[in-house]
């Protein structure tokens, strides 16, 4: 069993579904215990076994290790530099991917203007169940979107009890605006952003290449999150406020226990593979170290090609410096 944790193999690392959606620490030294990472502070310490984790937060006052980040990243595990409570990304480390193959057919989809288009509709169609968006624009997209949000507040509100007016945020600072239903939203989106952004970056494609929302590092995270926030974060939040439970690690938990329950990791890597991949194409293990030919598509790397293809046979170029048994300034060259 020892060796599941260790550079483990692509097909292994496409199982993000298998693992805990995310572990969020602060005020925690994080360290490395062969295969498993420690968690440690001045209450317990804690071993989790790397490969168990889809992303890892990183909250204030944590220091890790090179050795953990090393090991998180040979078992495909995202880390993430956040704020109190899950709250902003300020950086991420990928985990390591398979190949380029599910990222260069999203960069063929997103940059052609029809393909595009395409793609974004089917997002929408699976917001809007039975009805008809393929011919829609964009524009009269981003408006049934908006009265069907409109509508869910409403809707969870009058179910609730709890008081709604506007969706108010402020960019930078999530609970710098707004009352507990607004921040209990935002303190949930943060987390389902974060544990978006582990499965696209563990299977590999581009948390920035986004198709309805563009130019931000993480577009992609925000369309893939979009897809779920009606049937959890939103409901979630307005539950919670009417609990009374309006502290920002109430909505991060409660979420974590409803990706549990939902499944919802499995439906992520399902639904991007079905979004950015043809009908039936699965993904497969490819050699990383290809190169790229304009006739051919791709050749396998490290190979010597020289003598395949015309170069000059046989010839290797080798320069090595004389051994000095005097000081090199009495080398006569």
């Amino acid at each position: 069993m020892a060796d599941m944790w260790w550079q483990a193999h692509p097909h292994d690392l496409h199982r993000v579904v298998d693992r805990v959606s995310s572990v969020y620490v602060e005020r925690t030294h994080v360290d490395r215990d062969d295969n498993a990472i420690v968690l440690i502070n001045k209450e317990r310490t804690v071993r989790v076994p790397a490969a168990m984790i889809a992303v890892v937060l990183l909250g204030p006052g944590t220091r890790i290790t090179h050795a953990a980040v090393a090991l998180l990243g040979d078992s495909g595990t995202a880390v993430c530099w956040v704020g109190q409570h899950g709250v902003r990304m300020y950086a991420s480390g990928m985990g390591a991917s398979r190949g380029t193959h599910l990222l260069m057919r999203q960069a063929w989809l997103v940059t052609r203007t029809v393909e595009r288009l395409d793609v974004a509709r089917r997002m929408y169609a699976m917001r809007f169940p039975g009805e008809d968006v393929a011919t829609a624009t964009m524009q009269q997209l981003r408006g049934r979107e908006g009265t069907r949000v409109k509508k869910l507040y409403q809707h969870h509100s009058q179910r609730t009890g709890v008081p709604w007016t506007k969706r108010e945020y402020k960019p930078g600072d999530a609970f710098a605006a707004g009352d507990d239903v607004n921040r209990l939203l935002s303190a949930a989106n943060s987390a389902l952003y974060g544990i978006c952004h582990a499965v696209i970056v563990g299977l590999g494609a581009s948390p920035g290449l986004g198709f309805v929302h563009t130019g931000s590092a993480t577009s992609f995270v925000m369309d893939v999150a979009d897809l779920y926030k009606a049937e959890l974060t939103i409901p979630l939040a307005f539950d919670l406020a009417a609990e009374g439970l309006t502290e920002e690690r109430d909505a991060r938990t409660a979420l974590r226990d409803r990706v549990v329950e939902t499944q919802l990791l499995q439906r992520i890597v399902r639904d991007v593979k079905n979004l950015l991949l043809p009908d039936g194409e699965e993904l497969v293990d490819r050699d990383p170290r290809e190169l790229w030919d304009e006739e051919l598509g791709a050749v396998s790397g490290g190979v010597n090609w020289a003598s395949a293809h015309g170069g000059p046979a046989g010839e290797h170029v080798v320069v090595i410096g004389p051994e000095f048994d005097v000081p090199p300034a009495k080398v006569d060259f």
